[in-house]
């Protein structure tokens, strides 16, 4: 199981255990008998936590807003569903069902490429597979984008450059801030092979670059 998902396991269960504590102390399943407030912070966590956990425009996510929206006057008739909401969320991340058929297919085309970059750099190419490596990069970034609602083109119907839309995922916390740092570096470096500046780096640095997208690509699936 991949270190992002054991993280996110953990914090469903500590969520959960707080929820069956609340649980535990009342005698009805909306908690109705407990404080107000106790009940609308377990509630909110909830809501949080199912969004923020959450495939976007998964199953989860749909079926807490359709909670949401129908809220009456008594907050707690969200807990119990909601509980269950964020229960099967942890089953699908335990057993792996998450990562989607289509995130399959782009792990596998992408794999590809980067077998071939791989290939052309321990046979002397070293430009080529920068530009490969790259250029994997890129459409990855457009894809994480995609995947995570952040819009793609400019206002003026454009597509968005590269380091934009790393900056973008970066500012929705799609990403880390070092992640971001060495994304910049990489696509710099494939900027100077499709520029002609093949004196301005070495195979090793392209070798690096290539290890390093493999991990991105595979700690952030699109």
């Amino acid at each position: 199981m991949p270190p992002d998902q054991t993280v996110i396991i953990k914090q469903i269960d500590a969520l959960l255990t707080q929820c069956d504590l609340l649980k535990a102390g009342s005698r009805h399943y909306d908690l109705s008998d407990l404080r107000t407030e106790e009940v609308s912070r377990a509630v909110n966590l909830l809501f949080a936590a199912i969004e923020r956990l959450a495939p976007p425009g998964s199953r989860y996510a749909k079926n807490a807003g359709a909670y949401e929206g129908a809220l009456g006057g008594n907050i707690g008739d969200a807990f119990a569903p909601l509980v269950g909401i964020l229960r099967a969320l942890r089953d699908d991340y335990v057993s792996g069902n998450l990562q989607s058929v289509v995130e399959l297919i782009h792990a596998d085309v992408f794999a590809d490429f980067l077998e071939m970059a791989d290939y052309l750099l321990q046979q002397g190419y070293k430009d080529a597979a920068a530009v490969i490596t790259g250029s994997v990069l890129e459409e990855h970034l457009r894809q994480l984008c995609q995947k995570t609602g952040i819009v793609i083109t400019q206002s003026g119907g454009a597509p968005k450059k590269a380091d934009t839309l790393n900056s973008d995922l970066a500012a929705a916390a799609v990403c880390s801030k070092l992640d971001q740092k060495s994304v910049t570096a990489w696509l710099d470096l494939r900027n100077k092979a499709a520029h002609g500046q093949y004196a301005d780096y070495t195979k090793e640095q392209v070798a690096l670059t290539l290890q390093g997208v493999r991990d991105f690509i595979s700690r952030h699936p699109a």
